[in-house]
């Protein structure tokens, strides 16, 4: 199943001697410089932030050498995922197509990456010129450097893109999906002296025609958001072409973006160490003797995993394998458990450090520290509830064979577990104090699993580790090109006047504050089931938090409360594709799972309407 989130790669195999000399070429060309910058970042500003604080003498240069290199890693790791297929993009509506068609859809989909990506590579260059004459204020070095890595990154997609295109199409295909964009972009070149004078019905044509089109066929979404964009102002505007890789630039260039990757290789390590089985050890000898106990646990288990790894794929795989057979074995349902993984993912979504927060502190101006304070409430509202939904689930369930662990056993497994559940409570307190910022703690988290994992729990595979940081910049290039895009396309909404209008709508929705947050919550739902959580934001984070504050809601309280709807539709049948990333998780049918997760989304979704209707819950400890 590929999907949103679904954490299985699949790796292109290259049918021709040719392909995989190509193939093997672009592995060395990325895959190593990825991972050298996957490390060099941790010491950069591991090493900023020790110095700082420890020594007292901070280093000026490391915030800006860092932000150079995190361009990069962007690219490098955007092209390693689309050599990977790891892209995310939707599959529901062409999974079920037969093999033939499917084969047909795929080759249109790939064409169509190549369109953009051959539309983007001359502005990138030329931007990378203009770029040339500036220098760093704190480096003194060429601007070109970090403008380089989009034209670099550009050009390596294409032909990568074009790899992949000759290794999985054959030439029929080619020729004819080639032919047919070709085609279009030719029709679209020559009406543009009329679609320049269609005003904002060019949104209409390029925003929603085009975009939702490209997405239906299983077009990336990175991919789809600039094709769109390169598109609407290639051909009805004026606007300067290098103002795209500008923009894909500035909105990959926030340095709080930089954490993402840094916590996601945070998860790799928290699993291959042994701290996340040990948190899960220690809370099933406390209540897994009880009905429902190891519902509970894992319930516990993903919002104390969440909290340090901030990707709900790789929480649900390091908590559910260790739960989901004795659970089985204890009479729960598969469907069960499959609406207990999606909800409690969906649940956690606001947990800090998630990547969705860090996401909306980056794109809206909300301050970090004030969101990572705010999103533990909102979960313990969602947990609350679907742990009454797990007590009548289970309230028959047979505990026969079930013994009890005695005070010494959880005394042990409570001095094992001891160094595993320090880690969010050192990474929450450093951001909340002050001590370090978002991006600088998952560093100092980083260290701590390293030291943990090799001198405590004495177990770290040496070679898991240049996988896990070719994982890392796979997964972080997919998500950052998808910010990258999204901001070019916000920026174009903008430009066209679409803000101005989404005002006017949303401040005259009835029922003042409260409607437009029933409304927003609601449209959430619906934008998280199609596009998952960080392209939304990125894309309506910027247009709607304004409009907030405009009609009163607190910014917190709106970001809970859209990062939970979000998490809502990302996990709800049938079209969130959380749902499906939960089911090959714990290797269950989405048929057998569909019909038995819904009083668990019944359960958060009353949890949404309680954060909606009690700002409490999101602003009370602020």
């Amino acid at each position: 199943m590929e999907s949103l989130v679904d954490p299985i790669q699949t790796m292109p195999t290259a049918r021709s001697p040719a392909g995989r000399w190509i193939d093997r070429s672009l592995a060395w060309i990325t895959e190593v410089p990825a991972a050298a910058i996957v490390v060099a970042e941790i010491f950069i500003l591991g090493g900023g932030a020790f110095a700082r604080y420890a020594l007292h003498e901070p280093l000026t240069w490391t915030d800006e050498l860092a932000s150079i290199l995190f361009l990069w890693l962007a690219m490098l790791g955007a092209c390693i995922a689309l050599r990977r297929t790891a892209h995310m993009h939707l599959t529901t509506f062409v999974k079920g197509m037969a093999p033939d068609r499917r084969a047909w859809i795929d080759a249109l989909g790939m064409c169509l990456v190549v369109a953009f990506l051959v539309m983007l590579c001359p502005p990138a260059w030329e931007h990378w010129q203009e770029e040339m004459a500036v220098t760093t204020p704190v480096l003194g070095i060429s601007e070109g450097w970090r403008a380089g890595a989009v034209c670099a990154g550009a050009i390596l997609m294409l032909v990568t893109a074009v790899a992949r295109l000759v290794d999985t199409a054959s030439w029929k295909q080619i020729a004819v999906t080639g032919g047919a964009v070709a085609i279009g972009g030719a029709a679209l070149w020559m009406l543009s002296p009329v679609l320049a004078n269609l005003g904002n019905l060019n949104l209409v044509i390029f925003f929603l025609l085009m975009l939702v089109g490209c997405i239906v066929i299983g077009v990336p979404i990175a991919f789809a958001f600039g094709l769109a964009t390169m598109c609407y102002l290639s051909f009805s505007t004026t606007t300067p072409m290098s103002i795209m890789p500008n923009r894909m630039q500035e909105g990959m260039s926030h340095l709080i973006l930089l954490a993402v990757p840094l916590f996601v290789f945070l998860g790799s390590l928290i699993e291959m160490t042994g701290l996340a089985r040990a948190m899960i050890n220690f809370l099933v000898s406390l209540i897994g003797h009880v009905r429902g106990g190891l519902q509970y646990v894992l319930l516990g288990a993903m919002y104390i995993v969440s909290g340090i790894s901030g990707a709900k794929a790789a929480d649900m795989a390091a908590v559910a394998p260790a739960l989901f057979p004795e659970m089985k074995k204890r009479g729960s349902k598969d469907g069960d458990l499959i609406g207990l993984l999606s909800a409690s993912g969906a649940m956690s979504e606001t947990i800090p450090p998630s990547i969705v927060l860090i996401t909306v502190g980056s794109v809206t101006g909300v301050s970090i520290t004030s969101l990572f304070i705010g999103g533990l409430m909102p979960a313990v509202v969602g947990l609350v509830l679907m742990a009454g939904v797990v007590w009548w689930q289970t309230r028959l369930e047979d505990m026969t064979g079930v013994t009890r662990a005695t005070r010494r056993e959880i005394g042990k497994l409570l001095l094992v577990s001891l160094p595993a559940l320090a880690l969010p409570v050192i990474i929450r307190t450093a951001v909340v104090e002050g001590v370090a910022t978002a991006t600088e703690v998952s560093t100092i988290g980083i260290f701590y699993t390293l030291i943990a994992g090799i001198f405590i729990y004495r177990q770290f595979d040496w070679r898991r580790l240049y996988p896990m940081l070719l994982d890392t910049a796979s997964l972080s290039g997919a998500i950052l090109l998808i910010v990258g895009c999204a901001t070019a396309m916000a920026w174009a909404l903008t430009q066209s006047g679409f803000a101005q209008d989404l005002v006017k709508i949303m401040t005259a929705v009835p029922g003042g504050k409260m409607g437009f947050l029933l409304v927003s919550a609601l449209a959430f739902v619906v934008l998280g089931s199609l596009l998952e959580g960080i392209p939304a934001i990125v894309l309506f984070g910027p247009l709607l938090f304004p409009i907030a504050k405009l009609v009163g809601v607190n910014e917190v309280h709106y970001a809970m409360v859209v990062i939970f709807a979000m998490g809502l539709g990302l996990f709800a049948p049938p079209f969130g594709v959380g749902f499906y990333a939960a089911c090959a998780i714990g290797r269950v049918s989405p048929d057998v799972a569909m019909p038995r997760v819904w009083p668990h989304m019944a359960a958060l979704f009353l949890a949404l309407l309680l954060l909606v209707f009690v700002p409490w819950f999101s602003v009370g400890f602020l």
